[in-house]
């Protein structure tokens, strides 16, 4: 998981068409998982010190009840520091490296290797709701009061993972990212933060927080275009001319009624040929992945828009709120208002008994 960016390598925008097209596609799908930022400070740990972040459920909702799922990334400023992933080997850190740990994983960030423990859960709670209270520093210096300092830059983001996402559950379990291989607004953004955090000012928190938003994006982007190609299926049918201009369509047109011989016309080859490539690539056959994506969208309106479901089933492509409904109800296991109340009572989390599968 170490660093292999390749610049040699193929970008996205040269193995699948314009770079407009690919920018579209990963922006839909991002703007569909709904990010919010939650919590953003930067942290002077001295040495010795050890901190572990428990899964995300011990702590979520405490800064963000209405998101399914916590998604955490850490700036190294200055190193070098360990991270450790429940499960995974630690993994040195020097300074200008990134952290991103994307399914809500536990881990621990320490001068020496560390795994996260149970040990870590009380003391991140209430770390986590005094942040989010607005009782902490922008600046938190803690650790052994030894000569050796380490600094990062942390942030904590919401997400919808349910009902799907192809873009986020393709990702690995953590990924490390080297600032000296970036390019783009990336490095412009790490050092608006660290001035902010240095000199905090009126709003600076709710800057913070979108700056937070920005960064994810962006680390996300230099992801996928050097490491992610090869691991995530969702990025290979973009860097696939045909499955790429396929999903295109799909998602720019996604209220159109679709059949596999009119998607196949449209990309100008014939029905097996694309059934076989997409299914090949992407994983599902492509009305499935439609499928699968309108009902990605139809949470998101239904989360934050108070829009009839009728005209919601109607904008995702539907004939009727009674086969929207169906649909629904087969893959989420309940039907649109009932999910509707649910995400406006219980603070957003969807119960985890969803079926693609059926």
């Amino acid at each position: 998981m170490k660093r292999n960016h390749n610049p040699s390598s193929d970008s996205l925008a040269q193995t699948s068409g314009t770079a407009e097209v690919v920018d579209a596609l990963i922006s839909n799908v991002l703007e569909n998982i709904r990010l919010q930022g939650a919590v953003f400070f930067a942290w002077q740990p001295s040495w010795p010190f050890a901190t572990g972040v428990p899964s995300e459920c011990h702590f979520r909702d405490l800064i963000l009840p209405s998101s399914d799922q916590v998604i955490s990334y850490h700036i190294v400023v200055e190193g070098p520091c360990w991270a450790t992933v429940e499960g995974e080997k630690p993994v040195r850190l020097e300074g200008g490296d990134i952290l991103l740990v994307p399914h809500g994983d536990a881990y621990a960030i320490s001068d020496q290797p560390r795994g996260p423990s149970d040990q870590d859960i009380e003391p991140a709670q209430q770390f986590f709701a005094m942040m989010a209270a607005g009782e902490l520093p922008l600046v938190i210096q803690d650790g052994g009061g030894g000569p050796g300092q380490s600094q990062l830059v942390c942030g904590f983001l919401g997400c919808d993972r349910h009902p799907w996402n192809p873009l986020l559950e393709g990702l690995p379990r953590f990924i490390v990212l080297s600032r000296s291989a970036l390019h783009g607004p990336i490095n412009d953004l790490i050092d608006i933060v660290l001035r902010e955090c240095g000199h905090p000012g009126a709003g600076s928190r709710s800057m913070m927080r979108r700056l937070g938003e920005l960064l994810f994006i962006e680390v996300i982007r230099q992801f996928l275009q050097h490491q992610g190609l090869a691991n995530n299926p969702w990025m290979r049918g973009l860097a696939d001319p045909l499955v790429g201009k396929s999903l295109s369509l799909l998602h720019g047109r996604i209220a159109e009624t679709w059949t596999l011989e009119k998607l196949a016309s449209e990309v100008n080859c014939s029905r097996s040929v694309l059934a076989e490539r997409f299914s090949r690539v992407i994983g599902v056959p492509p009305m499935k992945y439609l499928s699968q994506w309108r009902l990605q969208v139809a949470a998101r309106l239904l989360r934050g828009r108070q829009d009839k479901i009728l005209s919601i089933a109607l904008s995702v492509g539907y004939e009727s709120e009674t086969s929207f409904s169906r649909a629904f109800k087969r893959s989420l296991g309940t039907s649109p208002s009932a999910f509707r109340r649910s995400v406006t009572s219980d603070g957003g989390h969807l119960a985890e008994n969803i079926n693609f599968n059926e």
